[in-house]
């Protein structure tokens, strides 16, 4: 769905890529990013941001919590970090991006709230219930010091993946603040909600969800009750162009992840400030059956768009012409992403060691893929910077080279 995208906008990246890769410079199984882009893009977000007020925490798990995405990251002036789970927020602290806002989606386990509250210390840490609540602030208080703590709020109609649910009831939020008020070493510091906004495919837009309009009556209820200094966080699908729609529906927190490299599915409709800075990497492996098979293991595509015919551009040499894109079959969600297989009946087969790219949007923490930062794609002179995994360690591939 991206490939088109990176073909048009993005050209360099896509030969960089190739070249990087036919030289053995890059594994097969690797997410690539173009850092270059991400500091430009970052920069965008930042600035728009700022001009309405808004408070950005980027996020990584996307791309693997990759070092080198983080300090880009910073370099394009967004400073600290939304992380997903614990393995997010020490991943990006350890690349010097800080911790802005801890616990949504994922909370954070009992055992790991002291070390949270003594090493990660986040701006704002979210909390879906009291027993969260308590274990938070108890942690603060040991630690020797009061954590805001964001209330994720919730209620009937409001729109959550499966498996993402949970919250205090919205229309409790007075009672509720009272209670987190209270705690020794936590208070009451704002509210959030996931998703704000969705892409909708019929309208082939971003549009506001009902827990949008939660948050915004939740808001008013505070406000009424004289809790003026709230902090409204919304993240989802969100691009430098939903700022605006965002400010106004009374956001004061965004939280950009695949904006930051171009592939919300927005970008993918229509050309936005920010630049496809994504791909996934494999190589033919071979053949069977009229298919050349090239390696898996990143083969995860988001599934933000219904099934469409995936493609690939299979080439030995440095191009992004469309003259290479083939068909591409990947495996189903119930198999193991061994392989894909690409359509190999052309006179023209793609051969073992063929580059193959990819331009999906990705989850690269969900997979067993490589995360690889490229510098100076834009200079002509493209270079690998760090392979890590997706925990934003250091990968010393292909192995000790010193054996």
């Amino acid at each position: 769905m991206f490939l088109d995208l990176l073909i048009r906008r993005n050209p360099r990246f896509v030969e960089a890529a190739i070249e990087l890769h036919q030289q053995g410079q890059i594994p097969a199984n690797a997410y690539l990013l173009d850092l270059d882009a991400v500091e430009r893009n970052a920069r965008v977000f930042s600035h728009a941001a700022s001009r309405l007020g808004l408070t950005t925490f980027a996020m990584t798990k996307q791309v693997g919590r990759h070092s080198g995405f983080c300090q880009a990251v910073m370099r394009g002036e967004i400073t600290r970090s939304v992380a997903v789970d614990m393995q997010c927020a020490l991943a990006c602290d350890r690349a010097g991006l800080k911790t802005g806002h801890l616990g949504h989606l994922v909370q954070v386990p009992r055992h790991e709230a002291a070390f949270a509250a003594v090493r990660l210390r986040p701006d704002y840490w979210t909390v879906f219930s009291d027993i969260k609540a308590r274990e938070a602030a108890e942690a603060s208080a040991n630690a020797g010091h009061e954590q805001a703590l964001m209330a994720r709020i919730q209620t009937a109609g409001d729109t959550f993946y499966c498996g993402h649910e949970g919250g205090f009831e919205a229309s409790d939020i007075l009672a509720a603040t009272d209670r987190l008020d209270a705690l020794k070493g936590g208070y009451f510091a704002g509210i959030t909600t996931f998703p704000a906004l969705l892409f909708d495919q019929e309208t082939r837009k971003v549009v506001p969800t009902p827990n949008l309009s939660t948050l915004n009556i939740a808001a008013e209820a505070l406000a009424r009750a004289g809790r003026t200094r709230v902090a409204i966080n919304a993240p989802g699908t969100t691009s430098s162009t939903v700022l605006k729609a965002l400010a106004d529906a009374g956001a004061t927190q965004v939280e950009p992840g695949n904006g930051l490299h171009g592939t919300t599915p927005l970008h993918a409709v229509e050309d936005l400030p920010e630049d496809p800075a994504f791909l996934y990497l494999s190589e033919v492996s071979h053949h069977h059956g009229g298919k050349a098979y090239c390696f898996g293991g990143g083969l995860y595509i988001d599934p933000v768009f219904p099934k469409y015919q995936v493609r690939a551009l299979v080439s030995s040499n440095p191009t992004a012409s469309r003259s290479a894109l083939r068909q591409v079959q990947i495996p189903d969600d119930s198999a193991i992403d061994y392989y894909a297989m690409i359509d190999a009946d052309s006179d023209s087969s793609p051969a073992p060691g063929d580059t193959v790219v990819f331009g999906f949007r990705g989850q690269a923490f969900v997979t067993r893929a490589m995360v690889v930062g490229i510098k100076g794609v834009d200079s002509g002179k493209p270079a690998v910077t760090t392979i890590e995994n997706g925990f934003g360690d250091l990968v010393n591939w292909p192995g000790d080279r010193a054996s």
